[in-house]
């Protein structure tokens, strides 16, 4: 197949959350076939809700200025699928993407004819699966794996990591690992292998407590980001500058959180042995986009994927230190598994003027539901994101607007702009 038509056969599959069929045993005799490229590369698994990709961003950028040879998987994409399998810093050229989704379909119909898979992996195997492949064969030696859907049963988790890390942990798609903290974290402790050091970003009690008792029941060494000594914190609008244990370090992701994060990034290089100059590179080089990502000035324009209550709530404690809310365009849309209200109710006061609207996803939450759900003075609707830019249009230059919610909406915005 030709780039476009691999890209279409994967979304055939469905969406990646609605459609996933949760368990290992596919993935497993698909990877077999291939060779079990998985275990050519020295592996870093990082589980979490919140911060997990930007975690994964960090260590990648961090092992890549100790010289090492580097991939990065992540999910999911803003704008391409390449992003998704990153060497060296770079997304995949589209023609390795295409040759390699080949390779992988053509295994799974192998397995198919023969019975020894009751599917066509689904869109998410098939990329991992690919993932593998690509890093194996382009000579890889670390590869930053994130996790896609919960840890355990997610389909990353075929590998034997050299260090296994759990980001922060809140609610989100509750559907498929539980309503409580306590149940989600037993999901992502699931990544957690017999003898792999593990490091724990900052959690809440409730989480911390699993993720505990699971790395005890093991006997896995433990490391903790909040052991580590970060003062001197100052965070501006562009990001921020804190010192780890005396060393000036600067992170150019903004956001409160993004300190949190990159603590949990500098233990997790800090337990690799990668020196502590190249730690300081990564850290300052980290790119990730389409979290508080400004692309336009005059007025501003800053796109971030704060898709849940979390991601909601470290908007609202950004715009509330940096923003004035006189001069805040909000653009937010939304997919309908996501806790619309509580976020609208999080986000929507930090606003003057509020606009909802749809990413072009089958999931997406209609805008007319959002409006009904969402309580503001100033707000419009507008059927996608083309619209809702057009209505931003009428803001000042002295303004902000900011594009949030889905990331399916901060890329398609990421695009158009």
């Amino acid at each position: 197949m030709n780039y476009p038509d691999s890209v279409r056969f994967l979304y055939s599959l469905g969406n990646e959350v609605k459609t996933a069929k949760l368990g290992l045993e596919r993935i497993t005799v698909l990877l077999g076939a291939l060779g079990d490229p998985q275990r050519a590369c020295r592996i870093v698994h990082v589980a979490g809700t919140n911060g997990k990709g930007s975690t994964c961003a960090m260590i990648e950028s961090g092992l890549r200025a100790a010289g090492h040879h580097t991939g990065l998987f992540t999910s999911p994409h803003l704008i391409e699928p390449t992003e998704r399998i990153r060497i060296n810093g770079e997304p995949i050229s589209a023609e390795r993407f295409t040759a390699a989704f080949d390779q992988v379909h053509a295994c799974a119909e192998t397995l198919l004819r023969q019975e020894r898979i009751d599917l066509h992996p689904t869109y998410f195997e098939t990329v991992t699966a690919m993932a593998f492949l690509l890093f194996r064969d382009g000579g890889v030696e670390f590869v930053v794996l994130e996790v896609g859907l919960g840890g355990r049963l997610d389909a990353t988790n075929v590998v034997t990591p050299e260090l296994c890390v759990i980001a922060s942990i809140d609610y989100d798609h509750e559907a498929f690992l539980g309503k409580s903290l306590a149940s989600i974290a037993w999901e992502k402790a699931g990544i957690l292998k017999l003898g792999v050091p593990v490091m724990f970003a900052r959690q809440r009690a409730e989480a911390l407590a699993v993720l505990d008792a699971r790395a005890a029941e093991l006997g896995v060494p433990v490391a903790r980001a909040t052991d580590l000594p970060i003062s001197d914190v100052a965070l501006h609008a562009r990001g921020s500058d804190f010192k780890w244990a005396g060393t000036p370090m600067s992170c150019p992701l903004p956001g409160e959180h993004q300190v949190e994060n990159a603590a949990a990034a500098i233990a997790a290089l800090e337990r690799l042995g990668i020196p502590r100059d190249a730690i300081e590179r990564g850290i300052a080089q980290t790119v990730w986009p389409g979290r508080l990502e400004r692309v336009a000035v005059n007025p501003e324009i800053i796109l971030d994927g704060a898709h849940n209550p979390a991601g909601a709530r470290a908007l609202a404690a950004y715009l509330d230190r940096f923003y004035d809310p006189a001069r805040v365009w909000l653009i937010y849309g939304a997919m309908r598994d996501k806790a619309v209200a509580e976020i609208a109710a999080t986000l929507f006061p930090y606003a003057r003027h509020v606009i909802v609207t749809a990413p072009a996803q089958a999931r997406a939450l209609r805008p007319e539901t959002i409006h009904e759900l969402a309580d503001h003075d100033s707000i419009q609707v507008a059927p996608n994101i083309q619209a809702a830019l057009a209505l931003a249009a009428a803001a000042a230059p002295e303004d902000a607007i900011f594009i949030t919610g889905s990331l399916f909406l901060v890329g398609e915005a990421r695009a158009l702009l």
